[in-house]
Order: C-alpha cells, then sequence, then structure tokens
C-alpha cells in the first residue's frame, strides 16, 4: 500500500517505558508502528511470492485495495492489520516457499479487498470461490451462498440483516470484535498450540461474552485507568478459547492486536487482558531490537509454571507479571477484595527472577538495560507496599516453591538462582 515503510530508532527514555510496563503514549505509538511495518512487508511479501499462475488475480485484489485506501485509507487499514490477517499472511508465505504441503490460500488476498472496498464504500465488482460454503470477509463477517461455486460480488453484496450473512460480534464499549468466525484466528491444525479457539459462538455465548466484558472493563477504569486505555488501543480482537484449552488466555505474535481467552469471571478477565497485552508490546519490541541470544532450550525456573522455561519464556513471563503486579497493587489501593495477596505473590514472583535473567549471559545490551529497567519498577513497589508482613510471607513462600523445583529438576539448579 502507499503507507511507507521506515526505520525504527528506540530511545533508552521509550525503552525503559516500555521495560516498566507502565502505560504511554510513546509506548503505543511504537507498538502500533511496528505492527503496521510488519505487516505491510508481508504483504507485500506474498504478493511478490505469488506464484505466476496467479500472480495476475493476486495483483488485481491488490489494485482493489489500492483503489479502496484512496477512498478511505482509515477504513482499508483495519482490514489490512487486523490480527487474523497476520495469521493468513504468515501461513500463506511459509506455504509458498515450501516445496510440498498444501497450496497457498492467496484467494483470500481477494476476500481482504472485497471486504476492504465495502467498508470504503466504493463501486466494484469481484468474482471469489468460497470456501466449504462460505466466504469469510475480515472485520465483516461471512456469507454463505446458496449455491455452490464462484460468487460474484459488488458494493451491495453484504447486508448483516440478510440471513446470508453472519457478522461478526463487536463486544461492548469499543472497536474490539469478538472474533468466533475468521478462519486465521488462531494457526490451524498443522501448527500444534497450547490453545484453540472456540467454534461460532451461540447467541447466547455471545451474550455471555458481552456480559463479562463489560465487568471486566468497568474494573479496568475503575482500578488503573491507563491499561484501560491501553488495551483499548492495542487491542483489536478476542478470540474465545475453546473448552479444552487449559490457559486462560494467550497471545499469538503472528496476531498481534489479539487475545486468546476463555469465559471467565470480569476480575480475571480484566487480570488476562492486563497479562496478555504485555506479550503483544514485548512482541513488538524483539521484531526491531535483539534483546538476548539465547536458543529456546526449556532450563529456567519460572515461579508461575511448574515446567522449565526457555530464556525467551522467562523473559516474557516475567514482564507479564510485572504488569500484573502493578495492576493488582492499584486495585489494592482501591480497596478490591484479595488484591493485596494477588500483589504480593505475583510481585515476590517477579522479583525472585529478575537478578537472574539481568546476569544470564546473554542478554544484548540493549537487553540489560531492558532487564534492570524492570528491576526498576519492580523495587518502586516498595513506595506503596501491602499492610502487615504480606510481602515477605509471600517472599518466603516463593523461595520454597523454588527449592521444590530444584528438588525435582536437581540438573536445572543453577538456573533457578536468585
Amino acid at each position: 500500500m502507499s503507507t511507507p515503510l521506515t526505520g525504527f530508532t528506540v530511545t533508552s527514555a521509550v525503552l525503559g517505558a516500555l521495560a516498566s510496563t507502565e502505560p504511554s503514549a510513546d509506548v503505543t505509538r511504537l507498538v502500533r508502528d511496528i505492527r503496521r511495518s510488519k505487516r505491510l512487508v508481508l504483504l507485500r511479501g506474498v504478493l511478490d511470492a505469488a506464484p505466476g499462475g496467479r500472480a495476475g488475480e493476486a495483483a488485481d485484489h491488490w489494485a482493489l485495495l489500492e483503489e479502496a485506501e484512496r477512498h478511505d485509507p482509515e477504513a482499508v487499514r483495519d482490514v489490512l492489520h487486523y490480527p487474523a490477517t497476520g495469521v493468513w499472511a504468515e501461513e500463506t508465505l511459509r506455504r509458498l516457499h515450501a516445496p510440498y504441503g498444501p497450496p497457498a490460500d492467496l484467494g483470500h488476498l481477494g476476500a481482504l479487498a472485497v471486504a476492504a472496498a465495502l467498508r470504503s464504500g466504493i463501486a466494484f465488482k469481484a468474482t471469489l470461490r468460497p470456501v466449504h460454503g462460505r466466504l469469510v470477509l475480515p472485520t465483516l463477517g461471512l456469507l454463505r451462498p446458496a449455491r455452490p461455486g464462484p460468487l460474484a460480488l459488488t458494493e451491495g453484496c453484504w447486508d448483516p440483516d440478510d440471513p446470508a450473512a453472519l457478522g461478526l460480534h463487536s463486544l461492548p464499549g469499543g472497536r474490539t470484535a469478538l472474533d468466533d468466525l475468521d478462519p486465521y484466528r488462531a494457526p490451524g491444525p498443522a501448527h500444534p498450540a497450547p490453545v484453540r479457539p472456540a467454534r461460532r459462538l451461540t447467541p447466547k455465548g455471545h451474550k455471555r461474552w458481552d456480559t463479562q466484558w463489560s465487568g471486566a472493563l468497568t474494573l479496568l477504569d475503575r482500578y488503573d485507568t491507563a491499561r484501560a486505555e491501553e488495551i483499548g488501543l492495542l487491542l483489536r480482537s478476542v478470540v474465545p478459547l475453546g473448552g479444552g484449552s487449559r490457559s486462560s488466555g494467550a497471545t499469538l505474535p503472528a496476531a498481534p492486536g489479539s487475545v486468546l481467552a476463555r469465559t471467565q469471571a470480569p476480575p480475571a478477565l480484566a487480570a488476562t487482558l492486563v497479562h496478555e497485552v504485555q506479550h503483544g508490546k514485548l512482541t513488538a519490541l524483539a521484531d526491531i531490537l535483539t534483546l538476548h541470544t539465547a536458543d529456546r532450550t526449556p532450563r529456567h525456573w519460572a515461579p508461575w509454571r511448574g515446567d522449565p522455561r526457555p530464556l525467551e519464556g522467562l523473559l516474557h513471563g516475567a514482564y507479564a507479571h510485572l504488569a500484573l503486579a502493578g495492576y493488582w497493587q492499584r486495585a489494592a489501593l482501591y480497596g478490591a477484595r484479595g488484591a493485596w495477596a494477588q500483589h504480593a505473590r505475583i510481585r515476590a514472583q517477579v522479583a525472585a527472577v529478575l537478578p537472574a535473567l539481568h546476569r544470564h549471559p546473554q542478554l544484548t545490551p540493549a537487553g540489560r538495560e531492558f532487564t534492570a529497567a524492570m528491576a526498576v519498577a519492580e523495587r518502586a513497589m516498595d513506595d506503596l507496599p501491602p499492610p502487615g508482613d504480606q510481602h515477605a510471607v509471600a517472599r518466603r513462600a516463593v523461595d520454597r516453591e523454588r527449592r521444590a523445583w530444584c528438588a525435582l529438576h536437581p540438573e536445572l539448579a543453577p538456573f533457578a538462582e536468585g
């Protein structure tokens, strides 16, 4: 598209602000700009890699996107930067460059173009091929044509009140979608993951999500207005998790701006959103700045999990839990029941791993600066400590957990030192 790609410079001030996990306009702007630039590179890569037999069709779709952008750049940007589009783009690039395996879904570029054209309000004509009787239009929903075969589409093809159309569900209070429709809302079965998206929800399921979402936003606005605003700016979609998922939430690097989450009470959902949005921020930073050179070998103790973690996982976990400790501290100061205990427990977990994280020999200079700023943010919580000896009790509990973990993993005990 016409938006230029630019280089990124991360100043010490912005890096420190990002490391603190505290929301700021500069951090939000940087994260969003990184996401947009990466998406444009991916989309350009898809177009350039399209094989000869489909290049013409892909070029036609791209031309429709450019025409729509001339009329309504913001609408087209929302379609192209919708989280699920990233999963499709990465999957398509892998398939285009793989000598074997399933063919790339280049037809989805046409669905993106049609969705962009519809949202921009231009007149157009396009022919697309539904998959399994469904044609997904990202950010809008899907069409279920009455007949099989190619489908001729024009500016009048989308009517949310038409029984053949199934609209994407919008959550109350903002622009966040509850996405249980897009086939690329999460990686497919060919890419194993610890979480799986739920199937299309019933109206009762949508209503339940509306209630829990509204409750979570109310709590976030009450306890931590800045984080509530950050979530509103950085989160474009929520993907409901299937019933068999063990995790309460997850973030996929290929789908920036999206969180997978299961239905849960508003206090738990609010905490999940705070936690998962941090993963998205750190992933964006890692796209332009190398924080470490460690491999993916799981060897480190992480107090919030029982299994050994690679350095990348430990860094992400510490970062997300640092934000949670700050959130629960603010909630406690507001008077939320049980919040001091949550704060003390999570802060003790983060404090237990930050020294080893900062000393890790495979951190880059930027990584050392980043983890040092995380430690400063953790120590600053001393200004508003929990009542009594809750923090000391929590630290002792974490130390016991460390010793128990070392007993189970004696060969990894050096990686559990404080």
